[in-house]
């Protein structure tokens, strides 16, 4: 079954909405140039109020590895880079933290997907760039042979096809769960609705 992460959390409101539909992963944003970004304290309150059985996951732009470090394990479980970061960077970052990474790229091209193949990250998140709500083309990537969360303009209308077209091992959603830039109980629950109801 394809595991689901609702990405860009910042009120209590959304972390009882989890709570009740219960994806695998919740993201916190702390890239300072996303409207979603959240503080690192306010990502811990919000973390305090989550079941234990939801995976956290910290988003980041070329941040500082001490930085990113330091909040996993207490706010993050997992990290997930969005900048330029390169293979240095991940080695470095995986002397000081034990916390699983996850890579993302912006799918474009071929290379692009040549690229997210031999990244050193334990997953690659294939995008149509960070938060643009964009479908890209899923063509170019059916092919590709390591696990990946989908992203891009994924929502509850066409969840369905992008799991039956490309089995990814997760998908990974944010605008296409909001309201007027807000995350919507609705939408999120008709999101998850749609994969259990394949499921079964």
């Amino acid at each position: 079954m394809v595991k689901v992460k609702f990405c860009g959390l910042t009120r209590p409101c959304d972390i009882d909405a989890v709570n009740e539909l219960m994806p695998d992963y919740v993201g916190f944003v702390f890239w300072p140039k996303s409207k979603r970004c959240i503080t690192p304290e306010n990502a811990l309150s919000l973390r305090k109020s989550l079941s234990g059985e939801i995976i956290t996951v910290g988003v980041f732009v070329d941040e500082s590895p001490r930085v990113i470090a330091d909040m996993a394990g207490g706010i993050i479980d997992m990290i997930q880079l969005h900048g330029h970061e390169d293979s240095e960077y991940i080695s470095h970052l995986r002397t000081i933290t034990h916390a699983k990474i996850i890579q993302a790229f912006r799918i474009k091209s071929a290379d692009d997907v040549m690229r997210a193949e031999k990244s050193m990250a334990d997953f690659v998140l294939l995008d149509a760039g960070m938060g643009t709500g964009k479908l890209f083309d899923w063509s170019l990537i059916r092919g590709i042979n390591r696990p990946y969360f989908l992203a891009g303009g994924l929502d509850a209308h066409n969840v369905k096809e992008a799991v039956k077209t490309l089995s990814p091992y997760a998908v990974d959603v944010s605008s296409g769960i909001e309201t007027d830039g807000h995350k919507d109980r609705v939408k999120m629950s008709a999101f998850i609705s749609t994969l259990r109801r394949e499921k079964s």
